[in-house]
């Protein structure tokens, strides 16, 4: 009774997911039988477990399927005595997703472990805008979250109501505003609402509610539209004057280039070779390169930043790569030695392991031109180190560099091509790619073969801490053990000794000596210890293929992309790799921390990076990045809105052709909606309507419908109407059109004085179509061809006419 009161624990931890790498599912399993645990899977269909069941037997893993009606498992089962025995049990079941219970030593596992989550970025998908990353789907709105509307500001989400419109039963979106006065907003304009997120970087901002019908909403927007013009002319100014300080365009690529192409050991991904193109192209041009290349920890940058640096040299010039850390720098330079080795190209390195003599004479030969690349550390940055014929500038991690050495930066980027790599990169550095004044490329595909890191957020336990440690070296593989407190490193490092007692471990901190630090670093590289305790020292270390699982403790006191930026360490081969960010008891961690670590593992899945930085972004807050002003500019109206407009100065401000806003209101008395039956989940359906409300290409449409399709079954009709109105708002709102009403069979459009449509193509229009009348006001009426036909496909068929006349 006593224990009963008390409650009873029982400890779980996430299934690992496979993405349907059968090869990693048997080598998972195998080690969970070797350990007499039992896996029980789940699958929702007799066909699936037939299938299923052939794989097993063709694999010689014996297993037991059970039968429909019988409990998977019985009170009082334990493990197998005999390790030969079936542990793997397979039923017929629904589950959304896996579970393990490590006391129990049982994993159920589900059909999505195994198969399903197709890799975000994969191939097959089209390429977004930058801004479009980042702004928030509507997926996660819940009832009493800000949001913002467009054209009447900040309201309250108060859910999703029915509504009779003209006989029809339509879905709204019901917001209130300062004195719980109601807005109605059509799920099929969602593309007028975002989710409300601040940029101060707290917890549980509350901005002030808007009145509606005031002209508050439109001064603020006026406002924030002025400073933001003033800031990108700012900027644009200081990037101008560096273009146009010009600078020199290499040559076409030579048969060398082509040679030190061909010889990389792997296939480039569809990314990889977009961004190739994109350098290339910089690299071509008489303006200076600023390019941001950002993807995930062991996606393929230094390829590409070696294939760069190559191509410069082959034109004469010397290049920089700059690095944050001793190590990090001596693998650039231990990575681009041997990939360069076939080839007459000098490459030095300069940084705490060179003796003050090696670095001296290496000082001398880069001032002479003798070096054709030199990587270092901030020593680069030293005034005694100048280049006799400089062309492209590296810089790993960005972020982890000081104000002081970014201003050295500028002294040493002034006339050089300049590439700027990132895993996560810092807020200011995407704010100014988001808003065009920085190119920027993003690598999403993973490399053939990788697998996503399995991240596990659980309480501090020396169970699961021996229980991790002995499961990755049962594999053959390594482990990070981070602990950033240098004054008890080497009491942690004792008790996991403790805990596993066959472990070889070494201890690894920023205040040993440089030799010593080096020396523990390349015992880790050559397999000589099981377990590195370190501090965050190894956030940028060395690549070992062979480490594949990281502790880290006290994760709760890491920031989002120092956390990333430690889990990048592992998963870096095909193998599965582990994370487990160890936390003090959850009621203790701040509101801030929780986000954070919820977010590390939602964002767990591969080619995530991007997401990570924006969501960084928006944790961190913009009032370090832009200061006091811009920041309250931001919070005034949300940081979704914030970016769009940005994207618009930008755009103005580089003289593009600016237009009217002008949101056409479709009134045909058609059925549009996603019916409860189609999609039940109200977040999946608000999300849905968001998508579809932005669809702008018929090539977009498809894939959305194949995507309902897979994921919900064949389209009703209202699904479909709704498709064709989001391509005819798409259309009429590109032509300037005001509105499109339906009377009876007629139908009556509105254009915008500065509409493209001409006067010459109206008149002609009208004399083609019997019945049609324009207006003295410039609208005008046409006849649709029968009172039963399809609104829709009438006016978009008008509108397809008009388009093709102007």
């Amino acid at each position: 009774p006593q224990a009963a009161a008390a409650g009873f624990a029982l400890p779980t931890q996430p299934a690992p997911k496979f993405h349907g790498v059968v090869k990693s599912w048997l080598e998972d399993l195998s080690a969970r039988r070797t350990r007499g645990e039992r896996v029980l899977i789940a699958l929702s269909s007799l066909g699936k477990i037939e299938r299923f069941s052939e794989t097993l037997k063709d694999q010689g893993i014996p297993f037991t399927a059970v039968p429909e009606g019988e409990p998977a498992t019985r009170s009082g089962d334990t493990a197998p005595e005999d390790a030969s025995a079936p542990s793997l049990k397979i039923a017929r079941g629904n589950l959304e997703e896996g579970v393990i219970f490590p006391d129990l030593g049982i994993t159920l596992l589900a059909e999505s472990d195994l198969f399903g989550g197709l890799v975000w970025g994969a191939p097959g998908r089209k390429d977004k805008s930058a801004i479009s990353r980042f702004i928030s789907d509507l997926s996660d709105l819940k009832t009493g979250d800000y949001v913002v509307h467009v054209d009447h500001g900040i309201g309250l989400y108060q859910g999703l109501k029915q509504i009779d419109v003209q006989g029809k039963r339509r879905d709204f979106m019901l917001l209130t505003y300062l004195d719980e006065a109601k807005l109605y907003v059509p799920l099929e304009r969602l593309d007028l609402v975002e989710k409300y997120r601040s940029g101060t970087g707290e917890d549980g901002a509350k901005p002030t509610l808007d009145r509606l019908g005031s002209a508050a909403w439109a001064r603020t927007k006026t406002r924030v539209k002025r400073a933001l013009r003033d800031m990108t002319a700012e900027l644009l100014k200081l990037y101008a004057e560096r273009k146009m300080s010009g600078g020199a365009a290499t040559g076409p690529d030579t048969p060398w280039q082509k040679e030190f192409e061909d010889a990389f050991e792997y296939e480039e991904t569809p990314d990889q070779l977009k961004a190739l193109e994109e350098i290339r192209k910089d690299l071509e041009s008489p303006q200076p390169m600023d390019r941001l290349l950002c993807g995930d920890v062991g996606y393929g940058k230094t390829e590409l930043a070696m294939r760069a640096a190559f191509k410069m040299v082959q034109d004469g010039r010397q290049v920089a790569v700059l690095a944050p850390t001793t190590v990090l720098a001596f693998q650039h330079f231990v990575t681009f030695r041997r990939r360069m080795a076939a080839f007459p190209v000098a490459i030095e390195m300069i940084s705490r392991f060179r003796s003050a003599a090696e670095q001296k004479k290496i000082v001398a030969d880069t001032a002479e031109g003798k070096v054709d690349i030199l990587i270092g550390t901030h020593r680069l940055l030293s005034k005694d180190v100048n280049f006799k014929n400089p062309g492209l500038l590296v810089v790993d991690e960005e972020q982890r560099f000081g104000v002081a050495a970014k201003e050295k930066l500028k002294r040493l980027r002034a006339n050089v091509d300049v590439l700027t790599m990132s895993a996560t990169p810092i807020p200011r550095t995407l704010h100014m790619s988001l808003g065009g004044l920085r190119d920027l490329s993003v690598i999403e595909t993973p490399p053939r073969g990788r697998l996503a890191i399995q991240t596990t957020v659980a309480a501090y336990t020396q169970k699961l801490i021996q229980a991790a440690i002995l499961n990755e070296m049962q594999r053959q593989g390594q482990v990070y053990f981070v602990h950033n407190r240098v004054e008890s490193i080497f009491s942690i490092a004792a008790m996991l000794q403790q805990l596993v007692p066959t472990a070889r471990i070494g201890v690894g901190h920023g205040q040993m000596g440089e030799r010593e630090l080096e020396r523990v670093m390349m015992k880790f590289v050559q397999n000589e210890y099981d377990v590195l305790v370190s501090t965050s020292i190894i956030e940028n270390g060395l690549d070992i293929p062979r480490a594949n699982t990281i502790i880290i403790n006290r994760s709760d006191r890491f920031g989002l992309a120092e956390l990333y930026q430690l889990r990048g360490r592992v998963g870096r081969s095909d193998r599965r790799a582990y994370a487990y960010l160890l936390i003090p008891e959850e009621d203790s961690l701040t509101p801030l921390a929780r986000r954070r670590l919820a977010a590390l593992k939602e964002f767990s899945d591969l080619g995530a990076g991007f997401r990570l930085a924006a969501l960084d972004l928006e944790l961190r807050g913009a009032g370090n990045i832009l200061g006091a002003e811009q920041s309250g500019h931001l919070n005034a109206i949300g940081l979704d809105l914030y970016l769009k407009m940005l994207d618009e100065a930008a755009a103005e401000i580089k003289g593009l052709p600016s237009r009217p806003e002008v949101r056409t209101a479709l009134n045909l008395g058609v059925d549009i909606r996603i019916p409860e039956q189609y999609i039940s989940d109200e977040g999946q359906r608000l999300r849905m309507y968001k998508r579809i409300s932005g669809l702008a290409a018929t090539e977009a449409r498809t894939e959305l419908e194949a995507e309902l399709t897979d994921r919900y079954g064949s389209l009703p009709p209202p699904v479909i109407t709704l498709m064709d109105y989001a391509l005819l708002k798409n259309r009429a709102e590109g032509l300037l059109i005001q509105s499109m009403d339906r009377k009876l069979d007629e139908v009556w459009v509105r254009f915008h004085p500065e509409t493209p449509v001409r006067a010459e193509s109206l008149t002609r229009f009208v004399r083609h179509h019997r019945g049609s009348i324009l207006r003295p006001d410039g609208s005008l009426r046409f006849r649709m061809r029968s009172a039963t036909a399809d609104p829709i496909q009438e006016a978009t068929s008008a509108l397809q006419e008009l388009q093709d006349a102007h």
